[in-house]
């Protein structure tokens, strides 16, 4: 909800689709289960980790290994402050790892968050 009104706040020119776990994410990457697969691909994936079912890390392991998804840019945001995620995800190729709530003093959210500002503006 807060990624949807900070879309509509900022005029951001890309259409939201929301999954409640990461097995739904690839149902619509992927047309599983009855969905149709979500066509254009989204240009940039917000991840959390701690999901139901099939958390983030899990996600983003299948992700990677999809031949046809593997490509795109996945933020992680959190509030798991935990260094064997944040190397879990960088290890899977995350563009940004952002913690919540932001922490813009110690610049590693600040950069994070522009990065991914940079990327939904393209």
């Amino acid at each position: 909800m807060t990624a949807e009104k900070s879309f509509a706040k900022f005029s951001v020119p890309h259409q939201l689709h929301t999954a409640f776990n990461g097995e739904e994410a690839l149902d619509l990457l992927l047309g599983r289960n009855g969905t149709e697969p979500l066509r254009p691909l989204p240009e940039v994936i917000l991840l959390d980790l701690n999901m139901p079912r099939m958390n983030g890390i899990e996600f983003l392991t299948e992700l990677r290994g999809n031949a046809d998804l593997h490509h795109i840019p996945v933020f992680i945001t959190t509030t798991s402050a935990m260094e064997v995620d944040r190397a879990d995800a960088e290890r899977l190729g995350v563009s940004g790892y952002i913690l919540k709530p932001l922490d813009f003093e110690t610049g590693g959210d600040l950069a994070d968050s522009l990065s991914l500002l940079e990327q939904l503006l393209k």
